[in-house]
């Protein structure tokens, strides 16, 4: 991993990310340390730098600079899972789904295989232009120590993350308690480590981990674990990280607990708030959507998965007009985030037969609202290309046939951008891919085991 103190990205166009966005033609970025210093003009950066022989600086070789991307919800335990060739029933619904091969898979990892699934994950997120993962880890046989193994591997290979445990009653009493277990000893560490870290490459590396609670879903959990997990969440200061109405099942089981939808019931046990995550939020009443609201809880849309598991979609179109703090995730189906903001850029105008209809949800998503998630998660400025925030930048070979300027990037993102034209990646300012080769781990090394402990898991499954 190159760390300098000072590094120069130049000679191409600038896109500054966040709402109101601006392109700069012939633009460069400035980072010292961690955190970008300057923005503008290849000339006006220059001279910023005139007379400091021991600049770094990375040629853009005209393409574009922008911030690199979030993804507001992952699961990278499910990175061994890609081509599975195990003997599974066959899945009539979401539930059968979870069942035959989800929880199946969960239970058969293992610790090195929760090592190099995060570290396979990564590598994929990292080489198509992600560099903040907001990740939803499960392993439901072995849980104490889970989320640091994640984590080890995740800070080796230099990606930003905010990690959780998948709690859930569905193992037992035993396996919940461990769950609850594994996410306190993990967030009291990333936050006591964080607060004596001050300088330094080590301190560095602690500050791009941060922690949540997780939780499966309302139906596989008890008013208790709720309880419980709510009242961990605000002792560390963090959010919960849940699934929620992602199927009708979710929404039905609620009802017959207590006679409440989900959201309803997430509300009454305090697991909602500003820093917690609903994820895909499908199938919601109308008083849902203003509990939503009323509490600033984080929604996060996955269009793929959904489309893959036949639950429906999220209503990102109403959500957005009243407010709604939504986000993009992957869900762990892919490792681009560009894919996922083509589908979520048409889904909606699909569905709605009508070509009028979310024409800007990929931009609003990704581009404006994941950075300001992150933000709440990290407490930090990510996802911008702006002075002070954190220098997460990523530089794509991109020579579009049609201007690129101030007003049409979200028609560039949509029909133009894909993850395979990301080049370089710098996160937290240091330099993790480069020219497509990752200096900070023997990637080629890293994705042979995960071949063979793929091959295991499956015959564990």
């Amino acid at each position: 991993m190159s760390v300098v103190s000072r590094l120069l990205i130049s000679g191409g166009t600038v896109f500054t990310g966040g709402e109101g966005g601006r392109v700069v033609a012939d633009g460069s970025v400035l980072v010292e340390d961690n955190r970008i210093t300057a923005v503008g003009s290849c000339r006006d950066i220059e001279k910023l730098v005139a007379g400091d022989a021991n600049v770094e600086r990375i040629d853009a070789g005209g393409g574009l600079i922008m911030p690199g991307l979030v993804n507001a919800h992952t699961h990278l335990y499910s990175a061994l899972a890609r081509g599975l060739m195990a003997n599974l029933d066959p899945s009539a619904n979401f539930v059968e789904i979870l069942e035959n091969l989800w929880w199946r898979l969960d239970r058969a990892l293992t610790n090195e295989h929760n090592w190099y699934s995060a570290a396979a994950g990564a590598l994929d997120l990292i080489a198509s232009g992600t560099t903040t993962i907001i990740d939803h880890h499960a392993s439901q046989v072995h849980v104490e120590g889970s989320l640091d193994n994640v984590a080890e591997a995740l800070t080796d290979i230099g990606i930003r993350a905010n990690l959780c445990f998948e709690v859930t009653d569905r193992d037992g009493p035993v396996k919940r308690d461990k769950g609850l277990a594994e996410n306190e000893s993990f967030g009291r560490r990333v936050a006591a480590e964080s607060g004596v870290a001050e300088s330094g490459a080590s301190a560095e590396r602690e500050r791009l981990l941060t922690a949540s609670v997780g939780l499966h879903a309302s139906f596989t959990l008890d008013d208790e674990t709720l309880d419980r997990a709510s009242e961990l969440a605000r002792e560390l200061g963090v959010g919960c990280h849940i699934h929620a109405a992602e199927d009708q099942a979710d929404v039905e089981d609620s009802l017959k607990r207590c006679g409440k939808r989900v959201i309803e019931r997430l509300h009454d046990h305090g697991i909602l708030g500003d820093r917690s995550i609903a994820v895909h939020g499908i199938h919601l009443s109308d008083a849902e959507f203003k509990l939503l609201k009323q509490t600033d809880t984080i929604v996060v849309h996955n269009p793929q998965s959904n489309m893959n598991n036949a639950v429906g979609r999220s209503n990102v179109i109403r959500m957005l007009d009243e407010g709604l703090l939504v986000g993009l995730g992957t869900d762990g189906f892919t490792g681009s985030m560009f894919d996922e903001m083509k589908v979520a850029n048409l889904i909606h105008r699909h569905d709605a037969g009508d070509p009028r209809v979310g024409h800007d949800v990929a931009m609003r998503l990704c581009i404006q609202n994941n950075p300001t998630i992150a933000c709440r998660l990290v407490g930090d400025r990510v996802g911008v290309l702006e002075q002070g925030a954190l220098a997460d930048v990523i530089v794509l070979d991109y020579d579009p046939p049609t201007p690129l300027v101030d007003g049409n990037f979200g028609g560039h993102l949509v029909f133009g951008l894909t993850g395979g034209m990301v080049n370089t990646v710098v996160i937290n300012g240091s330099v993790v891919y480069r020219d497509r080769e990752f200096l900070t781990v023997d990637a080629a090394a890293t994705r042979a085991r995960a071949r063979e402990l793929a091959a295991d898991l499956w015959e564990r499954m």
